[in-house]
């Protein structure tokens, strides 16, 4: 039998393969879906690639490749047996089959077991080999079929990328000597001991000082006293007081440098009468005991705790598993699949995308949101309970049938990979998340329809210079509207004032804080806070030659298919940590926009002359005539406050400057926006000015066109030779570098969006159409009125894909944000479906009772038919 297996295998021996270092075995979950070795056909993994595969996409993967060869994967979950006395017999079969291959399933441990089983599979055959064989199969085959089976999962692998850096104990912590000096704190009304600082405050462990932190190790703001204590005291431990829980707190050891855990810090904790394990942190951080009565928060109100949902199931109704930190990426998917031509798109095209996926589809984008789309929609993964579990339902009172969802795992690595944030594990922001994937979905719509069209609109800009009373109007993209929140038109105005005068008492007098108040604010005070005229900083006037005050107001030049709305809830605090404001409005079901329509250039008004600002040249080291003497004006003080975060000065201090000195956080977003950039930490080139009359009516474009200016020169020779590698022509890629300032990333964006013109195209070749470029991360709040992004649809033959139509819509979606800020909390999300309001919490999936749509964070309106 040894000798016929052997025989058997060696026309597929030069295909099968042992796993090496930083090969990926996927065998966990399909490529293509989300079945798993728990599903009913199992899983097969391919021996070459190490891709898994259910049962109705590995005959693709065979027909495609030619490989034969896989290890087929499955795993019954089953009951535990119950011995005599009743309790559950812990058994379970081939149980190192699947080393390190977690359960699919929300299972209880204690009442489930696995038997797991593994087979070798030869295409188109279906010959099976049970395994382990030792004895009958070649050395090679026993050798690569251990290695998958023992292999760390594909995730697994990628975590430790993901994960910051492990916190290691203090070596200081075992030993730590604490005065006994009588310091006892107060559960609240904290302030540094040497100035007047009242957040981002350190207990050191040694002897009770409170002091305030520096711009270092988290970038926490504040006049630096507790490193300065440590330099006089060498006492090396503190802790951050607003952190404390019964779960743990956030440690730095000043002589390690770095943050630490403290196996003992319940105890050194104690030594100043703070009872850790009696502490719970509140939204406003401070601490009260957890015996105060809790207040009805968010969390309860947009989750509708306390009410019994009905789950649902069927097409359209199945959750996203939370993989920790990962609800923002869930609820923005379920919004953009319950649009139809997002449906239409990868859910409509699914057998095609999958025919001609590349040979790894875990890596391809459109293959994964085709096979999440179709996971949310199809209704495999929502099924109702089975009679059995209903009658078990009755006979247990503790049973609740678990909604299964899909983990969406390989859809995550993928879209998140490189990016800095979403690639690790920590919360994010769900608005931030939505325009990444629209900026990727425009990057692989090439030539092909492009879903994200939908929400498409163009923003027309009015500036005016208050001196001369002459305008501008610019046109630009934008993929969602931000709406203000003015805390002065609250309806409760009085009793927020009264709640933040008690507040201050208690803090002045160390007492709990009274209980929160939340401000009340009229959706009609928003959009009225939304069309108001608002200062332009730093406007340069044309019409002056010079800098002067300027106001600009914004209006709807079209009218998108869906409007995005996001309700700006929040700010950043002195730790440069974004937090939320504590609000609700009462946004319509129905709302009518069209008196915010773009009117363009009135008769009565005079535009201001087409001329450009002083132009900022970079060194040029071929004429030494053209560099002047002068540096820069930055603020430093800015720039070093940034450094001291941890990024690179130079950067810091172009990003001080680019942003027109406008202080820490508008340079902060600068540095996010621009840090994967291969010159972000290059340094700031000395500028050169131009007389605005040298480049007077060589400007052709707009008073923002950079076709005339020096800018406007030729690429560099290596760039151009990198994207015509690619298969790029030459004169293409030219056009796309000079229109993204020679950005290689934005470049190949470019070229993706920008199909070759004809060559009588060539007078726009500088011109840069914002329409087909990343999305605008300041929205329509934060317009730079001297940025390159302004657009004339006249200079574009084909012009900005935008679908207008009338400006009414209805209500059809918000996701909610629970929690005191964007980098923690939980989202959820409810879609109307079929008339009825439907909560999506992760996996789980009901009808909502009550919708809490005062309290949304993102607003989801579909344009109202013409009737």
């Amino acid at each position: 039998m040894a000798t016929d297996l052997g025989e058997l295998l060696v026309p597929y021996m030069p295909t099968i393969r042992v796993p090496k270092t930083g090969d990926r075995v996927f065998k966990s979950e399909c490529a293509f879906s989300y079945d798993s070795p728990e599903s009913e056909g199992g899983l097969y993994v391919c021996m070459n690639t190490f891709l898994g595969f259910g049962r109705e996409h590995v005959e693709r993967h065979y027909r495609k490749t030619g490989q034969s060869v896989y290890i087929h994967l499955k795993r019954h979950v089953k009951e535990k047996s119950t011995g005599a006395a009743g309790g559950a017999i812990t058994r379970r079969r081939n149980g190192k089959v699947f080393l390190d291959l977690e359960l699919n399933r929300d299972f209880n441990g204690d009442e489930y077991e696995c038997e797991d089983e593994a087979k070798l599979v030869i295409f188109p055959d279906h010959y099976e080999i049970p395994l382990p064989n030792i004895e009958e199969l070649p050395a090679l085959v026993t050798i690569s079929c251990d290695a998958v089976l023992n292999a760390v999962s594909a995730y697994k692998k990628q975590e430790p990328d993901s994960w910051e850096e492990d916190i290691q104990v203090s070596r200081h912590a075992r030993s730590l000597r604490q005065e006994d000096n009588g310091v006892r704190i107060p559960p609240s009304g904290w302030k540094c001991g040497k100035c007047e600082m009242r957040e981002n405050l350190w207990l050191n462990l040694t002897d009770g000082s409170v002091l305030c932190g520096k711009w270092f190790f988290d970038g926490s703001g504040g006049n630096g006293h507790a490193l300065d204590h440590y330099r006089e005291s060498n006492f090396p431990l503190a802790v951050k007081l607003d952190t404390i829980t019964p779960d743990g707190a956030d440690i730095y050891s000043f002589d390690e440098e770095e943050a630490v855990l403290d196996p003992h810090i319940s105890e050194h904790l104690s030594h100043f009468g703070i009872d850790m394990l009696q502490m719970q942190r509140t939204e406003n951080g401070h601490h009260t005991d957890n015996t105060a009565r809790p207040r009805v928060s968010e969390w309860e109100v947009i989750q509708e705790s306390g009410m019994k949902l009905k789950a649902v199931y069927g097409s359209g109704y199945t959750g996203i598993k939370n993989l920790g930190n990962s609800c923002y990426l869930g609820t923005v998917m379920q919004v953009l699949f319950s649009i139809p031509e997002f449906q239409r798109m990868y859910v409509g095209n699914l057998q095609r995308i999958f025919d001609y996926s590349p040979l790894d589809p875990t890596q391809d984008f459109a293959t994964q949101m085709a096979k999440l789309g179709h996971g949310l929609i199809s209704g495999q993964f929502s099924k109702p309970p089975m009679k059995s579990e209903l009658i078990e339902q009755v006979m247990k009172e503790d049973y609740k049938h678990q909604q299964r969802g899909i983990s969406p795992k390989m859809f995550k690595v993928m879209v998140t990979k490189g990016h800095p944030e979403f690639s690790s594990n920590r919360q994010q922001d769900a608005h931030e998340f939505f325009l990444h994937v629209i900026n990727l979905v425009q990057r692989n719509s090439g030539g092909s329809e492009n879903p994200s069209d939908v929400f498409r609109f163009l923003v027309e800009e009015r500036v005016q210079c208050c001196q001369t009373r002459r305008v501008r109007y610019n046109q630009r993209v934008d993929y969602l509207m931000q709406l203000p929140t003015p805390l002065e038109a609250a309806t409760n105005r009085e009793e927020l004032i009264a709640y933040e005068a008690k507040r201050k008492e208690a803090e002045e007098n160390m007492r709990a804080p009274p209980e929160p108040v939340r401000a009340r604010i009229p959706f009609t005070a928003c959009l009225q806070a939304f069309t108001e005229p608002e200062n332009v900083p730093d406007f340069w006037s044309s019409a002056l030659q010079a800098k002067s005050a300027g106001v600009k107001t914004s209006r709807f030049s079209s009218f998108p298919e869906y409007l995005v709305m996001q309700i700006k809830k929040f700010t950043f605090g002195v730790d440069w940590v974004p937090k939320k404001l504590d609000l609700a409005i009462d946004v319509p079901d129905f709302l009518d926009l069209n008196r915010l329509r773009a009117t363009g250039l009135q008769a009565a008004e005079e535009e201001l002359p087409d001329l450009s600002p002083p132009i900022v040249l970079a060194e040029d080291t071929r004429d030494n005539s053209m560099n002047s003497t002068d540096s820069p004006e930055v603020d430093e003080v800015a720039a070093m406050q940034l450094a001291e975060m941890g990024f690179p000065l130079e950067a810091c201090r172009k990003a001080v400057y680019y942003t027109g000195n406008m202080g820490p956080e508008m340079a902060f977003n600068w540095i996010v926006a621009h840090m994967e950039e291969p010159d972000f930490a290059e340094p700031l080139a000395l500028p050169s000015y131009m007389e605005p009359a040298a480049v007077a009516g060589e400007s052709s474009s707009g008073s923002f066109s950079l076709a005339a200016s020096p800018l406007d020169n030729q690429p560099p020779e290596e760039s151009i030779s990198i994207l015509t590698s690619m298969g790029f022509p030459r004169r293409h890629t030219t056009q796309a570098l000079k229109a993204t300032n020679n950005n290689l990333e934005r470049a190949l964006d470019w070229i993706f969006t920008h199909p070759e013109e004809e060559e009588g195209g060539e007078g726009s070749e500088a011109l840069w159409d914002p329409a087909d470029t990343a999305p605008n991360h300041n929205a329509l709040s934060n317009f730079n009125t001297n940025s390159d992004s302004t657009l004339s649809p006249e200079h574009d033959a084909s012009g900005p894909r935008v679908k207008d139509g009338p400006g009414r819509y209805e209500l059809f979606a918000f996701i909610s944000h629970m929690g005191a800020s964007t980098m923690s909390g939980h989202y959820v999300c409810h879609i109307k479906k079929e008339g009825r309001w439907v909560i999506f919490n992760d996996n789980k999936v009901c009808l909502s009772e009550r919708p809490p749509k005062d309290l949304g964070y993102i607003y989801f309106y579909r344009r109202l038919s013409v009737s």
